[in-house]
């Protein structure tokens, strides 16, 4: 019985995929392990969104072979599919397969096909994928793939192809079957979930109506743009029964100007009143984004009035990474690139606000009470039960012995050392 160990690099999405292809082999007969020098097959999901991300994916491909000579490297997801004729050169690489090709995997391994791309661009329609592991707590749910928006800096729609959105009805059945499985909590993953339904003539508030009537007990959303989110549907979240107050706003930049180059169509102050409104209407929502550190062009000025604008903001916390140049992007083109030592060190002073703003956060929530969901496994250093707040936050609890996989009230102590400890209370 052939032997695999596979590693998946990057967003959630990808992650969840990870999960499907490892599922997929195992019912195919492969073996998973986790001894490198025991694989038969390494299996590496990649992620391309930064040049960091290719760097270690190749680096792991090479470090496989180093440690073990005989082992068969396969590369799929973002990177193999937009690179596919330079990694082809590559001999440290035995299979190649795209992004819509990775779920057949196992069955391409099987009749030892080793090259498999498909043009994503041709891909109209949104491939289901369903995650039968019951051994976490949460399960995720991919509804929706690609994206149509062209931003200057990413590379991610010509790896991930046009938006696909899944049909309502397999998302309600899913969610549905989770919950009968005892799923308390659904995350909804997808490459621009936003997007979802605009294929179908639909927009992502018919979905969530929709899922206000499954029997899930709560869930979360992936990352959404500002524009994504206006006042209709906040509305309809703040009153929602089921929806965790936790967003997470893809804003790449606090500067008109650089968000102008970055080909986004937002301005830094309605999203900053946007923030404002979910901080006051929601109980102590998590509010996280992402932004770009040094995107070509950004003067000091620009990068200053970001860090101003940061500051003031009601975020809660704060992904940063340094820009990098993608090839195929409108961006690398663009004259202004700036030194790695600058971009590494804004995204440095980025990080600080965000280590100050969630420490702001986490205090912020000492005495509150919180529905909590009690993991399967406990706290790996202490031993205690864990779990996770409506509102995103890791808590190790102090009491409790057999709650796994059951919502409880938890009062929260204190904060340690970044970390938030607290108590069930009983009704």
């Amino acid at each position: 019985m052939a032997k695999f160990l596979l590693k998946s690099l990057g967003c959630k999405s990808n992650q969840f995929e990870g999960q499907i292809i490892e599922e997929k082999l195992t019912e195919s007969g492969f073996e998973k392990t986790s001894d490198l020098k025991d694989a038969d097959y390494y299996i590496l999901n990649s992620c391309t969104v930064t040049h960091k991300s290719d760097s270690e994916t190749l680096y792991l491909l090479r470090n496989a072979k180093h440690l073990n000579p005989g082992i068969k490297t396969v590369l799929t997801g973002c990177l193999a599919q937009v690179d596919k004729e330079e990694l082809e050169k590559l001999d440290y690489i035995d299979y190649l397969f795209g992004n819509d090709d990775k779920f057949e995997l196992a069955q391409y391994l099987v009749n030892n096909e080793n090259t498999i791309v498909t043009n994503i661009m041709d891909v109209k329609t949104f491939n289901p994928q369903i995650l039968k592991d019951t051994s976490k707590t949460r399960i995720s749910l991919k509804i929706q793939d690609g994206c149509d928006n062209r931003c200057s800096y990413c590379i991610i729609p010509f790896a991930r192809g046009k938006s696909r959105s899944a049909d309502e009805k397999f998302i309600v059945d899913e969610i549905n079957k989770y919950a009968d499985e005892g799923f308390k909590e659904v995350v909804l993953t997808g490459i621009h979930i936003g997007q979802w339904g605009l294929d179908k003539g639909k927009k992502l508030l018919d979905l969530l109506s929709v899922i206000e009537t499954t029997s899930i007990h709560r869930y979360r959303l992936g990352s959404l743009n500002p524009t994504e989110i206006p006042m209709n549907v906040l509305e309809f979240l703040k009153s929602s029964d089921k929806f965790c107050p936790h967003f997470h706003l893809s804003l790449q930049s606090a500067c008109d100007k650089t968000l102008k180059s970055m080909n986004r169509f937002y301005r830094t102050e309605d999203y900053l009143r946007q923030l404002e409104y979910i901080s006051e209407n929601f109980d102590n929502p998590f509010i996280g984004c992402d932004i770009i550190a040094g995107f070509v062009g950004e003067s000091e000025e620009d990068f200053q009035t970001t860090v101003e604008n940061l500051n003031r903001s009601r975020l809660t916390k704060i992904h940063t990474f340094p820009y990098s140049i993608r090839k195929g992007t409108r961006a690398k083109d663009m004259e202004g690139h700036l030194p790695d030592k600058v971009k590494e060190e804004r995204a440095g002073i980025i990080k600080k606000i965000s280590a100050k703003k969630m420490s702001e956060f986490l205090n912020s929530n000492i005495g509150d009470i919180r529905e909590v969901l009690v993991e399967k496994r406990p706290d790996k250093n202490s031993g205690k039960l864990k779990g996770i707040t409506d509102n995103y936050i890791n808590v190790i609890l102090e009491n409790g012995v057999d709650e796994f996989n059951t919502l409880q009230k938890v009062k929260i102590d204190r904060i340690e050392n970044g970390k938030a400890f607290g108590r069930i209370i009983s009704d």
